[in-house]
């Protein structure tokens, strides 16, 4: 039998994590990894995450999620995985999840482990990362998505015998009713939020549009993003799209600065990628201070200013 992974692209760091957790897996439910692209190339790079079988979906170049999750359930009929493996991203979740209608089997989303039975027993993060619960996942194949960063995206010593296969699937009018047919580019400047080193994010206790000023410098002498909490695109402060959190971006740079953010589970739950956090907020108490690897309590409008003069002092010297 095969674990077979839906990958959005071979260098997609999600997708690699998925495919790292099915890699982890995989001994006790198949003797080979499989993985699924739809209208992305496959990439060498999927052999050395042990993908022997890397099947490209032809015909489906837009996103149509019910269209896509037929490729899947076509091929897991030709092949017979025993799970069906997907990335916990949006695309991840939407796909499987029309799997999951289509073949009208369980799903569970977030997952951070498998333990292989019958039924199969997955821990999974739910509540936006603040519990994990056991299930049991009962179906044939399993269908999972993994928890974003639950898993580091680790690439094997000896790489796969690489075979790519074409394949187009037959689906229907019902499933391309819903398809992108345009896309529009975010205006943005410098590095994007989902791809920056360095994310600074303001909050509520920023106090304004305007108080953004501080953190904007901060984030531009550091070469890295702006970000911000729900609070903040709720006031009409900052744009949607700087929005870390559950139901905003999710991130994963090697230091994340959370200024006037008092750490909210939803927030957290996009930040938790993060390599190191460093939080200031006038309040000792702040849940944030639980997550944070560094803490300064303290008025950010003093704080953070502090720290780009340092910066500038240090560059001048």
């Amino acid at each position: 039998m095969t674990v077979m992974v839906f990958v959005e692209h071979a260098d997609d760091e999600l997708s690699q994590q998925a495919l790292t957790f099915a890699q982890g897996i995989r001994p006790g439910l198949g003797d080979e990894l499989h993985a699924v692209l739809v209208g992305a190339p496959a990439a060498p790079s999927l052999a050395a995450y042990g993908v022997s079988v890397a099947h490209l979906v032809e015909g489906l170049d837009a996103y149509a999620p019910a269209a896509w999750a037929q490729a899947i359930v076509e091929l897991a009929g030709r092949t017979a995985p025993a799970a069906v493996v997907g990335p916990g991203s949006d695309r991840g979740n939407e796909v499987l999840a029309h799997v999951a209608a289509k073949t009208d089997q369980p799903m569970a989303a977030n997952c951070v482990s498998v333990t292989s039975g019958d039924p199969a027993s997955v821990l999974r993060v739910r509540w936006g990362g603040s519990l994990l619960e056991e299930a049991r996942l009962r179906g044939s194949p399993m269908l999972l998505t993994v928890a974003p960063h639950a898993v580091t995206a680790a690439a094997l010593a000896e790489p796969a015998e690489l075979v790519t296969e074409s394949f187009t699937p037959s689906v229907s009018d019902l499933d391309l009713r819903a398809c992108v047919s345009e896309r529009a580019g975010a205006v943005t400047a410098g590095v994007s939020l989902a791809d920056a080193d360095v994310v600074v994010s303001g909050g509520r206790g920023v106090g304004s549009a305007e108080g953004f000023a501080v953190i904007e410098e901060l984030a531009e002498l550091l070469g890295g993003a702006v970000g911000c909490s729900r609070a903040v695109t709720s006031a009409g402060w900052r744009p949607h799209t700087d929005q870390v959190g559950q139901t905003g971006t999710k991130i994963s740079p090697e230091i994340y600065i959370a200024c006037g953010i008092s750490g909210a589970t939803q927030h957290m739950a996009g930040c938790k990628g993060a390599k190191r956090l460093l939080a200031i907020n006038p309040d000792g108490e702040a849940s944030i201070f639980a997550n944070a690897d560094y803490a300064v309590i303290g008025d950010l409008h003093e704080v953070v200013p502090a720290i780009s003069a340092e910066i500038r002092k240090a560059r001048s010297t």
